[in-house]
């Protein structure tokens, strides 16, 4: 369903992204791991159609990103770890504004809606103007409209940032079960705990390159450790490093 094709992205001398290829089959639940300015973010620009990689391909629903990047979008739903919504629009507004980008019908908007709304708990918001709203309201009014037109491919940066636990689990809950009746997840996090709890299998990407994959067992067991998965993570890139440093 996400199909990575040696995919590297230069920023002028810099090596954002370096030579990642990878499939993520429909249904299942990838999160990405990675310390800061490892490529995480950059990968999941390419692979929503937001910036050009420099070699490689990126599919989506088998539909080329850059070749065909209409079909490949209306199959998919993005929400980045800061998302950006109209100010001055309610909610419900930008519900029903995003629904209609992807086509859907008044009553398949409220239908969506109708189960969207309550289980994110926006009622008590769903028309006040979204300026006034907290960030982890605002978290959660992205994160449903992403799911309105109950995408194909779902793709998320940093999940959890201004979420309370409550409204954590609520998004933990649908994300897996979405997944489990057919959506793929592709899920950038810090946050090794999210991973480990819901992901079908983890990729870990440092200095651009994707140095391990597999379920939380499998990592443990290339790391050679059988404890907490921050340790097996905190083995892998330090020896990605040495292995760059010694290059």
């Amino acid at each position: 369903m996400i199909e990575l094709q040696n995919l590297v992205k230069h920023f002028g001398d810099v090596r954002a992204v370096d030579g990642i290829t990878l499939t993520v089959p429909q249904g299942e639940f990838f999160a990405v791991l990675g310390p800061n300015a490892a490529g995480k973010t950059t990968t999941i620009k390419m692979v929503v159609g937001l910036i050009r990689p420099t070699a490689g391909s990126a599919r989506v629903a088998g539909f080329d990103v850059q070749a065909q990047p209409l079909e490949a979008r209306a199959r998919l739903a993005y929400v980045p770890d800061f998302p950006f919504l109209y100010d001055k629009l309610t909610p419900w507004e930008f519900l029903r504004f995003t629904g209609q980008l992807f086509r859907m019908t008044d009553t398949e908007i409220a239908r969506a809606a109708d189960e969207l709304v309550p289980r994110f708990s926006l009622e008590s918001w769903l028309n006040k103007p979204i300026e006034g709203l907290s960030h982890g309201t605002r978290q959660r009014v992205a994160i449903a409209s992403a799911l309105l037109h109950n995408p194909e491919v779902f793709v998320i940066d940093e999940p959890m940032v201004g979420l309370d636990p409550h409204h954590a689990r609520v998004v933990k809950d649908v994300l897996k079960e979405r997944s489990q009746r057919g959506m793929t997840v592709f899920l950038s996090t810090h946050q090794i705990s999210v991973a480990e709890e819901m992901a079908d299998r983890i990729g870990i990407i440092h200095q651009g390159k994707l140095v391990a994959i597999g379920s939380a067992a499998d990592l443990r067991r290339q790391a050679g450790t059988d404890g907490a998965l921050e340790t097996a993570f905190l083995a892998i890139t330090s020896e990605a490093k040495a292995t760059t440093v010694a290059e």
